[in-house]
C-alpha cells in the first residue's frame, strides 16, 4: 500500500507529524511507521517553521492560511491541523476566552474550506479542552457542525496524554472525521494505562546536572515566600508523577506563574528544553534550533508525538485501502 500523504496544517515545530509518521523511539519502546508522508505543511511561526524544515526536511509554506489557495496545495489523503487554540482556552485572560469571536479562533473555518474544496479521503483535528465550554459551550457544537457540513462522519474524543505513557498530563480534544460516502465508524485508540499508578513519572526525564542558569535566585524565592498567601506558591512538581501541562511560556516562567517547575535539592529551577522535549515525548533524535526562547515556545506548543501516535494508528488502520 502506498504511504498516505498528509497536509499539515498549523504545523509548529512538528509534534503532530512526529505521530503521523511513527518510526521512532521514546523511553526505549519503538512506535513504527504509520505509513504516511507529509506533502504539505504550513505554519505562520518562521520559527517553528525553522525546527519543523530542521527535523522534517519540509519546508513549511510561511503564508497566513488564509492567503492559501486549495489548487497551491498538492494532493493528500489526510488533513491535520491543531488550529490556533489560545482563545479557546481556561488560561487564555486578555480578554478572556474569546472562542470564535477572535480572528485566531475562526482559523478552523479554513481547514473546513480546504475539506470541502479537496474532500480528502480523512481529517485530525485537534485542540485544547477549554473549547468545549469557550463562549457558553456555544463555540464546540459550531465547530462539529461545520466539520460534518464540509462531508464528514465526525467524532471526537478527550485524550490525556499520561494515559498513552507520555509522562505528561496534558488533555486535548481529538477530532477524527471521514468522509460522509465512506461510512466508516471511526473507534479511538484504548488507553494505554488506565491505573494512575502505571504513568509514566516526571523523574524519567530529568537531568542530572544543568546549567546555573536554570535555577531560580534566592531573591526570586524569597520574594515568593514573602508572598505566599497571595501567590501561586511554585508549581513543584512531584516527580514520581508526570508533569503537569507544560505551556509556550516556559522561557519567562516565575515562581508564580501557573507553569511547573523543579524543585532540586532545595532549590527551584525550571526544566531545559531537552527536558520539555522529553516531557512532551519527542525522541531524543528530534533536534532543536533557534533560541532557546523559541524552542520553549514551539514545544510547549506542540502536541505530544506519543499520544498522536496512537490516535494516528487508529486512524491508519481503519482507513479504507479502496477508493
Amino acid at each position: 500500500m502506498d504511504k498516505l500523504k498528509v497536509a499539515s496544517f498549523f504545523c509548529g515545530c512538528g509534534g503532530t507529524d512526529v505521530g503521523l509518521l511513527g518510526g521512532f523511539d521514546f523511553q526505549g519502546k519503538r512506535y513504527e511507521s504509520n505509513n504516511m508522508e507529509i506533502v504539505y505543511a504550513n505554519d505562520i511561526d518562521p520559527n517553528a517553521c525553522a525546527i519543523f524544515e530542521k527535523n522534517f526536511g519540509v519546508t513549511p509554506d510561511n503564508r497566513d492560511i488564509r492567503e492559501v489557495k486549495s489548487n497551491e496545495i498538492p494532493e493528500f489523503d489526510i488533513l491535520t491541523g491543531g488550529f490556533p487554540c489560545q482563545s479557546f482556552s481556561i488560561v487564555a485572560q486578555n480578554p478572556l476566552r474569546l472562542g470564535i469571536k477572535d480572528d485566531r479562533g475562526k482559523l478552523f473555518f479554513e481547514m473546513c474550506r480546504v475539506l470541502r474544496e479537496k474532500q480528502p479521503k480523512c481529517f485530525i483535528a485537534e485542540n485544547v479542552k477549554g473549547i468545549l465550554t469557550a463562549n457558553k459551550r456555544s463555540a464546540f457544537p459550531l465547530i462539529i457542525k461545520e466539520f460534518e457540513d464540509s462531508g464528514y462522519d465526525v467524532k471526537y474524543s478527550i485524550l490525556n496524554s499520561a494515559n498513552y505513557g507520555v509522562p505528561q498530563k496534558r488533555e486535548r480534544v481529538i477530532i477524527v472525521g471521514f468522509r460522509k460516502d465512506l461510512k466508516i465508524d471511526f473507534t479511538f485508540p484504548e488507553l494505554v494505562f488506565e491505573d494512575e499508578d502505571k504513568f509514566v513519572p516526571l523523574s524519567t526525564i530529568i537531568e542530572e546536572s544543568v546549567d546555573e542558569k536554570y535555577f531560580f535566585s534566592d531573591r526570586a524565592v524569597a520574594g515568593m515566600m514573602k508572598n505566599r498567601e497571595s501567590m501561586n506558591k511554585g508549581r513543584a512538581q512531584d516527580i514520581i508523577k508526570p508533569c503537569n501541562t507544560v505551556g509556550a511560556h516556559l522561557a519567562k516562567v516565575s515562581l508564580n506563574s501557573t507553569d511547573p517547575v523543579l524543585m532540586v535539592d532545595g532549590r527551584y529551577r525550571r526544566f531545559t528544553p531537552r527536558e520539555v522535549a522529553r516531557i512532551q515525548s519527542f525522541p531524543e533524535t528530534f533536534e532543536l534550533v533557534g533560541s532557546e526562547s523559541v524552542q520553549y515556545r514551539a514545544l510547549g506548543n506542540a502536541i505530544p508525538p506519543v499520544m498522536f501516535w496512537y490516535v494516528a494508528n487508529a486512524v491508519s488502520k481503519q482507513y479504507p485501502t479502496t477508493e
